[in-house]
């Protein structure tokens, strides 16, 4: 196993990684003094893990309870949000019920959302299952639901009491959701480290067969990378917006489809061969390089070709974006690969990638 510390000073956290963690009930010790334990899962989730943790959780003597949403990203909205509340109001929750998010990016935000909202703030702890889940959405606190108008729009900054990556759980992932992850991978050695992206595509056959040496490494790097990110910008108001390449054209894919018909890591996959091609079009890294990025996302069996939705359409979905100020998109662009910033750029410019990419 190897630990990580996301460091804000009182809310600080580790990121625990490793095989078969689900079951080591040291790693939980922060429900040592709940009131009562909550897991958060979903249909698809509960079957293969929800009963390990649960016996794993009946060592501290606690009440325990699991909350079984629908699975998907078209789930992630108010109604299923308040089923949470609906059972913690129900089974008498206080604020030292600790919840537990065990699954995706989808529960994982929900359930962050849920605990910064009940009683104005209770704890929770971060157990993801999936492969973008481990190396993006658990770490740093962002959580929310999504909006017809726009991703992720409604939410709040609440960091969790851990987040415990078990890799044994990428096992059971369908082909398509480890694809998904591969993005976020391919994304964090893009925006920050250029010996990771040349490590990314030299072991993208092993990636793919989920081979757990290749995971661990693709896991703590990303975390690694991530943590020191949210160390120095816990609310996004700098550097950490970079992290959002890809998800700007990404977030647009997901609205404009309909939320679950392209997974969140496709949409980002796409959205970084986009925002390639805008930063070659501002002079920022060379054409090759854009065609280098975009074989290593094929590479991980992700889309690269855009839906053709027309470019007022992608103008109008980019608008709901939380990095646009007073009316200004501002895009994640590579500086080089390797190095990402962020700035607003001319709509022409913008209308000249969607063209050539075929998204207009």
């Amino acid at each position: 196993m190897k630990t990580l510390e996301v460091d804000l000073g009182s809310r600080s956290y580790p990121i625990h990684i490793g095989t078969d963690l689900i079951d080591q009930a040291e790693l939980f010790n922060a429900c040592e003094k709940a009131s009562s334990i909550y897991i958060v899962t979903n249909t698809t989730v509960e079957p293969l893990y929800a009963n390990r943790l649960v016996s794993t959780l009946e060592k501290f003597g606690k009440p325990i309870r699991k909350i079984v949403l629908p699975d998907g990203e078209s789930y992630k909205d108010w109604k299923n949000l308040q089923l949470i509340f609906d059972a913690l109001l129900t089974h008498g929750a206080d604020r030292k019920t600790m919840l537990i998010a065990l699954g995706g990016g989808v529960i994982g935000d929900m359930t962050g959302f849920a605990a910064a909202s009940f009683m104005r703030g209770i704890r929770f702890i971060q157990v993801p299952t999936t492969l973008l889940a481990q190396v993006d959405s658990s770490v740093g606190g962002k959580t929310g639901i999504n909006h017809p108008l726009g991703k992720n729009m409604i939410g709040a900054f609440h960091q969790p009491e851990a987040v415990i990556a078990d890799l044994n759980t990428l096992k059971t992932l369908p082909a398509r959701e480890l694809s998904a992850g591969l993005a976020e991978v391919v994304k964090h050695g893009a925006i920050a480290d250029a010996q990771f992206l040349n490590w990314i595509e030299a072991n993208a056959k092993e990636l793919l067969a989920c081979d757990t040496e290749a995971m661990a490494h693709a896991v703590l790097r990303s975390c690694e990378i991530k943590s020191a990110v949210v160390s120095a910008d816990e609310r996004e108001g700098g550097v950490r917006a970079t992290l959002n390449f890809g998800h700007t054209f990404g977030h647009a894919i997901e609205a404009g489809m309909g939320y679950g018909e392209w997974l969140h890591g496709e949409a980002v996959g796409c959205g970084m061969v986009l925002g390639a091609d805008l930063s070659q079009r501002l002079g920022k890294i060379t054409r090759a390089e854009v065609e280098r990025l975009t074989k290593i996302i094929q590479s991980m069996n992700l889309p690269t070709q855009a839906p053709k939705f027309g470019a007022p359409r992608y103008m109008e979905l980019m608008q709901v974006d939380k990095k646009t100020e007073g009316g200004t998109i501002r895009y994640v662009l590579l500086e080089q690969i390797g190095k990402a910033t962020i700035q607003s750029v001319p709509d022409a410019t913008v209308l000249e990638t969607l063209a050539a990419t075929g998204a207009a």
